[in-house]
């Protein structure tokens, strides 16, 4: 009896797992295959295993730009979530003090940057905002007198760039988790360290933040992975085909897509694509490790 209903379970499971390895696996792993290859325009159907050549060119070949776009992905994940936690943390502490009016009215403007497309506010900013003739940041410099700025053209003004375009349409989120997080604390946790004499700082520290942890670890987490695999971004400010810019800022991301659709070259960008899974893979294993701590503790 029990072997019949086994044998229905696997039935039942059959379509389900034939999609999946259709879907997730066979992908993943006919990447892998092409990363170990020459394959390229120029060896598309006469291409031949070249072994781990691929990824040591990456590795190990300061020129291929591989590592640098690594380093520029690391910096562009941390800056962006240091700022994002905290300005988001004090904007949602802000929105729920005790007197607060029109709350409302606040957390429904904050969240228009958020409901808008990307790929129309991006667009937006680069042409009503960061644009050197038309722009409005240039217009205000110009009204006083000061030289117009090519924010896109350099590196570090196009990093910077991407980074407050980016804050901006990240911030509803996590505001808006922040938020949520807060309203679900017991007030009376609060209300007790008040009548122990405790301030306000001392509340949020000893008694705000540890409540809202275990909440706020998973969102954070989630938009950690997004900021990490960011590319619409950096591609429609500075990398569109027929608006460069001049700047030749790279993340692994965009990098990867320049090796595949510009250079042709799809054994290299497999084998970039394949870090990129693994360096996920990673966080993913040493951030759910993490949430299980959480939940322990808690």
């Amino acid at each position: 009896m029990n072997q019949n209903k086994r044998s229905k379970q696997w039935f039942y499971l059959t379509p389900s797992m034939i999609l999946i390895g259709a879907i997730v696996i066979f992908p993943i792993l006919y990447t892998g295959y092409i990363s170990l290859t020459n394959m390229s325009l120029y060896h598309w159907k006469d291409f031949k295993v070249i072994g781990l050549a691929n990824y040591g060119r990456a590795l190990f070949k300061l020129d291929e730009g591989f590592l640098s776009a690594l380093a520029t992905t690391l910096l562009w994940t941390v800056v962006n979530m240091v700022l994002q936690i905290v300005a988001a943390f004090f904007i949602a502490l802000g929105l729920n003090a005790p007197g607060m009016k029109l709350t409302r009215l606040y957390k429904t403007l904050l969240m228009v940057p958020w409901a808008m497309p990307s790929y129309v506010s991006i667009l937006i900013w680069r042409v009503g905002i960061y644009n050197t003739d038309f722009g409005l940041l240039n217009k205000f410099r110009a009204a006083l007198g000061l030289s117009r700025i090519s924010y896109l053209a350099e590196n570090v003004p196009a990093f910077l760039s991407c980074l407050v375009l980016n804050l901006w349409m990240a911030f509803p989120f996590m505001i808006m988790m922040f938020d949520a997080a807060m309203q679900s604390v017991d007030r009376s946790l609060l209300e007790s360290a008040s009548l122990d004499g405790a301030g306000f700082f001392m509340k949020v520290r000893y008694v705000l933040v540890p409540a809202i942890r275990p909440i706020m670890l998973p969102p954070i987490i989630m938009t950690a992975f997004t900021t990490f695999k960011q590319f619409d971004i950096f591609y429609l400010l500075t990398m569109q085909k027929g608006a460069l810019t001049g700047s030749t800022l790279q993340t692994i991301i965009t990098y990867a897509q320049q090796n595949a659709f510009v250079s042709n070259n799809y054994g290299l960008s497999s084998a970039v694509s394949m870090m990129i899974f693994v360096l996920i893979c990673l966080f993913s294993l040493y951030s759910n490790r993490n949430i299980g701590r959480e939940d322990e503790i808690g």
